[in-house]
């Protein structure tokens, strides 16, 4: 299977369009800016600099050159860095040009997209330069904000991590509460096989190497290692080696941030969960500094 972390990452230019047009109009509201109509006048033109103020990785440059697309005003938009590049503090990300009305009325929303997943985007890229030695892979989760997942998804590709499922209709996890339910972690992976169609993986939750022994000869394609520490992570790698030669992908979750995911990927596991790189990212500072053309 080729390893598709090393594809560019891109998003639908109509998923783009939607998402931007969305936040325009709620940023417009009923009657527009009413502040740049009152002090703006109509023919004023301006260019304008988008720079970083931090260290860190750019992601989110489809939004903001469609946000100043979709106000109209003639606006161009010249990046000069692509998505995933890292910046330093100062670096020019894009020159735009154009309707200074235009622009004002634009530039909140263009830069709200970029600060959230060029977040998103350095946030990830610390977990992934601090595994980069290991084998193991930082990938997100579910846990993220409604409505901006497949954006903050992306963003997790711009920084070098990986995507887990986008939804509950691409992939099985049978979870803890599954396995309640379907009275063990074997026949729910058999019946999970039963019901998914050949295209589609299964993974399981485990939180002892006892249901990690259980569910191995079921034949899952992932098995998740919730909240063990690293000797029990240490462990669940000898005995899927032992049994399979390690053929089962194993992903570890829980209690996961920058003091102990280090720890965690030395342990062997392939991959590794966290919703800190979306949900807890810090936004990455830029700036907009305009001129007014004579």
């Amino acid at each position: 299977m080729p390893d598709v972390t090393s594809y560019p990452p891109s998003l639908p230019p109509l998923m783009v369009e939607e998402a931007v047009r969305a936040a325009l109009l709620e940023d417009l509201g009923r009657a527009g800016d009413i502040t740049t109509n009152a002090t703006i006048a109509p023919g004023a033109r301006a260019t304008a600099t988008i720079a970083s103020r931090q260290e860190g990785i750019v992601a989110g440059l489809p939004l903001v050159e469609a946000a100043f697309a979709l106000i109209g005003g003639d606006l161009r938009v010249t990046p000069h860095l692509s998505d995933g590049d890292r910046v330093a503090p100062g670096a020019i990300i894009a020159h735009i040009s154009g309707s200074a009305r235009a622009l004002l009325s634009a530039e909140r929303v263009a830069l709200n997209y970029l600060m959230v997943l060029s977040g998103i985007a350095t946030h990830t890229a610390r977990f992934a330069d601090a595994i980069a030695h290991t084998r193991a892979r930082i990938c997100d989760t579910r846990k993220t904000v409604p409505g901006l997942r497949t954006l903050s998804k992306y963003a997790v590709r711009c920084g070098g991590g990986a995507n887990h499922r986008f939804g509950l209709d691409d992939a099985v996890l049978i979870k803890d509460n599954h396995i309640a339910v379907a009275g063990g972690v074997a026949g729910a992976v058999q019946a999970a096989r039963a019901h998914a169609g050949h295209m589609v993986r299964v993974e399981i939750e485990v939180d002892t190497l006892d249901q990690l022994r259980a569910v191995l000869p079921a034949g899952p394609d992932i098995v998740l290692l919730d909240n063990m520490d690293v000797d029990t992570l240490r462990q669940a790698v000898a005995i899927n080696r032992a049994h399979n030669s390690g053929a089962i992908t194993l992903e570890a979750s829980g209690n996961v941030n920058l003091d102990t995911v280090v720890a965690i990927a030395e342990t062997g596991v392939d991959l590794i969960s966290t919703s800190k790189i979306t949900m807890a990212a810090p936004t990455l500072d830029v700036g907009l500094d305009i001129a007014v053309e004579t």
